[in-house]
């Protein structure tokens, strides 16, 4: 149970953030009857991997964000705060946080980092003012009423300014910026029945590139079939209204249309992985992650853990099954099932990335690829399988037939009303 000692409350273990590896930490701790504090700065728990759906309109928000208290209802032992961690005194294991009416501290046992990342600029901060990121379920909204807006206005517009409101970039070529150009371009045919430009731009020189080979191969043949312009060994030189420079390794320079830009290039850790490495003498790598301990501990600090896109280990990919995997490996060594220092290691189950409606690649291994319609369906029945919650598998399940087998859009509802009522009118003129 939580106590108070001298103003200050006590906990066995408190968790910062929400995130994957925050839950299956929680979760994990749960089975021995562990007391732990969760803190986030969100009352929702985020299913990144599927915003690019809630900003193409294929689901709605609350389908990938429900309330962590909702989340955790069974847990006896745990309690979820609402608030932002301000300051570590890592000594005396005490934490302040700050929460809508004020500070509070408290001290722990056991301390579980786990914030994640934040997109990276790679040093040209003002493109953020300039594009759509998707890291947040603000993000995605602020997105989809990007996509709203240009397509509303291009339906009553001459050619020309149709064609410069219809103009899209995507930067960075990974699971993200895949999925959006091909769900840009799926969006537009098959709902708003509309032609667009799509221009992905990816710094290395493939699509996909921790796949590799017949699977990057494919991403790109399937994306540049479905309309998509792929740019490989290509970087992003300058943002300005309407306008994207990018130049290739060889030094060509040229210029594209863009009235939208979805930035999903790189990743930089910050806030809370800051103060952390600042306390603890933890050393980082460029992006700001810190390089934790085999065992995820951070520097010489046995009770402080740190895990998922927050941290650098080995070379382990930032994706949610690592920072699942590294959740429930430290709350092991909390309750006592792993003997503390045991080292993590990562058991990789695969990668998987849909690029457009029945077209997806997914990697188990070197020998064991699968790419189509088969990939797809895996995609499907994997995301399906970690969406938390029974209410928000049943959701997802309708909303993915009507936006994949229908031609509707769940996340679009209003949109789906004024689209109907003016293709019924262009119907009627052309009568």
């Amino acid at each position: 149970m939580n106590y108070v000692d001298a103003g200050i409350e006590t906990a066995d273990v408190v968790i910062v953030g929400s995130g994957f590896g925050g839950l299956a930490a929680a979760k994990q701790l749960n089975k021995s009857g562990v007391n732990y504090v969760l803190i986030s700065s969100t009352p929702e728990h985020l299913f990144q991997p599927l915003l690019y759906q809630v900003a193409t309109g294929v689901l709605p928000a609350t389908d990938i964000a429900p309330p962590i208290a909702q989340v955790l209802r069974r847990h006896k032992n745990g309690q979820v705060r609402l608030g932002t961690v301000v300051d570590i005194d890592a000594d005396a294991a005490v934490l302040t946080y700050e929460t809508p009416t004020g500070r509070s501290k408290i001290r722990y046992g056991s301390l579980i980092a786990a914030t994640g990342a934040n997109q990276s600029y790679f040093g040209r901060d003002d493109f953020a003012e300039k594009t759509y990121s998707l890291k947040t379920i603000d993000d995605a909204k602020r997105l989809r009423a990007q996509i709203e807006r240009v397509f509303a206005e291009a339906a009553g517009a001459d050619e020309k300014t149709r064609e410069r409101l219809l103009s899209f970039v995507v930067v960075g070529a990974g699971p993200t910026g895949v999925e959006v150009a091909g769900q840009l371009k799926e969006l537009a045919k098959r709902y708003y029945h509309q032609q667009i430009s799509v221009t992905l731009v990816e710094g290395a020189g493939a699509v996909l590139p921790p796949f590799g080979g017949t699977l990057s191969a494919y991403a790109r043949e399937s994306l540049t079939k479905g309309g998509v312009e792929v740019l490989l060994d290509t970087f992003v030189t300058d943002i300005e209204p309407g306008k994207v420079t990018v130049k290739t390794k060889d030094g060509v320079e040229r210029g594209i249309g863009a009235e939208t830009v979805v930035w999903s290039a790189g990743v930089q850790a910050g806030g809370f992985a800051e103060l952390l490495a600042e306390v603890t003498d933890c050393p980082t790598d460029r992006a700001g992650r810190l390089l934790i301990n085999q065992d995820c501990t951070v520097g010489g600090h046995a009770d402080i853990f740190a895990i998922g896109d927050m941290t650098s280990l080995n070379g382990y990919p930032g994706q949610s099954p690592t920072a699942m995997q590294e959740g429930r490996h430290v709350a092991d060594i909390i309750r006592g099932k792993k003997p503390a220092g045991t080292p993590f290691v990562y058991w990789d189950k695969g990668s998987m990335a849909v690029i457009s409606r029945f077209s997806a690649v997914t990697k188990l291994n070197d020998k064991i690829k699968f790419t189509g319609v088969i990939a797809w369906a895996a995609w499907l029945a994997v995301h399906l399988f970690y969406l938390v919650g029974f209410r928000n598998r049943f959701a997802a399940i309708a909303s993915w037939l009507v936006a994949f087998i229908g031609t509707g859009r769940p996340g679009f509802a209003e949109v789906n009303k004024k689209a109907e009522a003016t293709t019924a009118l262009e119907h009627r003129q052309a009568a």
